[in-house]
């Protein structure tokens, strides 16, 4: 099938919201991780988004180049080729993008497609992140109101992460403090600022004590309830009905979340969960089991010539995708999008 255009992409978050569940974000790096995300989609008979972070995008140009956009544009190339063999909805997003690499990131990006769109064509990605969280909340809303009024020019969605995510990803870094919990003000003035799709759709990550990294169960302190004290602060704010979710939300750094947290915070309008350090993890974990296990064949001990079948990438690859295709339907069982596609 091919990628999700807008409209489906659209349809993809308002049936979440309206059904009560959440899509996975799978974050990748490379071809193999790529096709593991999609295996994954479909053996799980759910839609999905796969993403791109900044880092991530810069790997995938590849070592000689080492530019954002160019590893951006291969990886939506990519991506648009082979899910066409899948029969679910896969949309592309760029993930975490700073102030500092907007220029080198999101903005060449998003005029990539505003020139695609102008040409009759559709946009590479389907939603790209502001990660704001590192400036001023006044300045996150002001840069975000210029992002939207772009994409809102290719039928693209922005996400705007509203608060601080702890931890560390791709070199972004915060301390874990009260900085974690976004107030019900914090979501008021972001409705003020950006709408309520009038100017364009976004989605909204709210924190509520996130971090990145990996922790063991019960070392994150998660407090989903935040969530839904913004959708109501937004509810009273817009004068809608008590059951609205004028939010779509999404979660970060949730490794270590207890099965009841996600629940939670998909109850109270969470439509998309990034999952990045757990599929890592995934997709390496075989890999060092079959070096360890195969270590006479992937090297040439003691002058051997070792065993080509043993050290050829797609031995070792295969399982590799498989472990982390499974981590992909786990997650999908988890955030209850497996078997909505339709």
């Amino acid at each position: 099938m091919p990628i999700a255009t807008p409209e489906v992409y659209a349809d993809m978050l308002d049936r979440a919201q309206k059904e009560n569940f959440a899509y996975p974000a799978i974050n990748v790096t490379s071809s193999q991780t790529l096709n593991a995300a999609l295996k994954g989609f479909a053996d799980a008979g759910s839609d999905g988004i796969i993403q791109v972070s900044t880092g991530g995008a810069e790997y995938f140009s590849g070592q000689g180049v080492k530019s954002m956009v160019t590893g951006s544009l291969a990886f939506a190339a990519f991506a648009e080729e082979v899910a066409k063999a899948y029969d679910v909805n896969i949309a592309l997003h760029t993930d975490h993008c700073p102030k500092d690499k907007l220029d080198g990131f999101v903005r060449p990006l998003l005029d990539a497609s505003i020139e695609r769109v102008k040409k009759g064509g559709l946009p590479y990605f389907q939603s790209h992140m502001w990660d704001g969280s590192a400036v001023p909340l006044e300045e996150n809303l002001q840069i975000a109101q210029e992002l939207l009024e772009l994409a809102q020019q290719a039928s693209i969605i922005l996400e705007v992460e509203i608060g601080v995510v702890g931890g560390e990803e791709d070199g972004v870094a915060h301390e874990i403090n009260e900085k974690l919990y976004t107030t019900p003000e914090d979501a008021i003035a972001t409705v003020r600022a950006l709408g309520q799709g009038e100017k364009g759709r976004y989605l909204t990550a709210l924190t509520f004590g996130n971090v990145h990294g990996v922790y063991k169960p019960g070392n994150v302190k998660l407090r989903p309830e935040i969530l839904k004290a913004a959708q109501e602060a937004a509810i009273e704010e817009l004068g809608l009905e008590p059951d609205a979710r004028p939010f779509d939300l999404v979660f970060h750094g949730g490794s270590g979340s207890s099965a009841q947290e996600i629940s939670d915070a998909v109850d109270y309008g969470v439509v998309k969960m990034n999952i990045d350090t757990d599929t890592q993890y995934a997709f390496t974990r075989p890999v060092a089991g079959f070096m360890f296990e195969n270590y006479d064949g992937v090297l040439k001990v003691d002058g051997e010539v070792g065993n080509k079948k043993m050290y050829d990438p797609r031995t070792w690859g295969k399982a590799a995708e498989s472990s982390m295709t499974a981590r992909v339907v786990e997650a999908c069982e988890a955030l209850r999008s497996a078997g909505t596609h339709r």
